[in-house]
């Protein structure tokens, strides 16, 4: 099944670990990698029934709660934020388990409750570009702009490509008219990821306030166009 998987032979991998798990029903360690493989494929429901299956049969695990919380959240159970919330009760000082909790408490809408858990996870691991993000876009949505630039900032230097960050990034150095700066980073997402729409639908808007509806309009086209390219990119 791993030499499958690994020759991109999904389909043929998942029957060899199902023959597998027929043989040994409670090996909880092939349920997550059989889990995962299944999201993959887009098999959400199925995923999320062993995920869960495999949690059962490891409690005390870390990864086989993160696994399920992805599996559930891809399937849309709303058994993603309960397994979260129970993950950072064992598991209080990972940083994993602390943005889990706060990304699935931010995406019921319970903004406030979900801040001290992104903000744990960063302090947690200063590395882990995903709360910093989430925690300063969170900041933007609120209208505190300033507040938020530090964080997203520090999520763009621990990864470089994150164009959510960018484009977060580039609209909170709109809300303080520091235009030129928002199209320069904007245009830094650009070299890394060339082909992503988000940019420059931003910087069409950006030229617009400026005054410069010729190339807010062609920035807008090439947005369009690269959307239509890959519908999927904004996933």
């Amino acid at each position: 099944g791993n030499t499958l998987v690994s020759l991109g032979r999904g389909e043929d991998g998942l029957r060899q670990w199902r023959a597998a798990l027929a043989l040994q029903p409670r090996h909880a360690k092939l349920m997550q990698v059989m889990a995962v493989e299944y999201s993959k494929g887009r098999y959400f429901a199925e995923a999320a029934a062993l995920a869960r299956r495999a949690l059962e049969l490891s409690p005390n695990d870390l990864n086989a709660h993160l696994v399920a919380i992805k599996a559930c959240q891809d399937a849309g159970e709303s058994a993603a934020i309960e397994i979260a919330r129970r993950a950072v009760e064992k598991f209080p000082a990972s940083a994993r388990a602390n943005f889990e909790y706060g990304f699935h408490l931010q995406r019921v809408g319970q903004t406030e409750k979900s801040l001290p858990y992104l903000k744990k996870a960063i302090t947690a691991d200063p590395k882990y570009e995903e709360p910093l993000f989430f925690y300063g876009d969170l900041l933007l949505k609120q209208g505190r702009d300033e507040e938020a630039i530090p964080y997203l900032r520090k999520a763009l230097g621990n990864r470089p490509d994150y164009v959510a960050a960018a484009v977060a990034l580039a609209r909170a150095l709109m809300g303080l008219e520091r235009y030129q700066e928002a199209v320069q980073e904007l245009q830094r997402a650009l070299t890394r990821q060339p082909k992503h729409p988000q940019p420059h639908l931003l910087l069409s808007q950006i030229y617009f306030r400026l005054g410069d509806e010729k190339r807010a309009g062609e920035e807008k086209e090439i947005s369009l166009r690269l959307r239509r390219a890959d519908p999927a990119i904004m996933e």
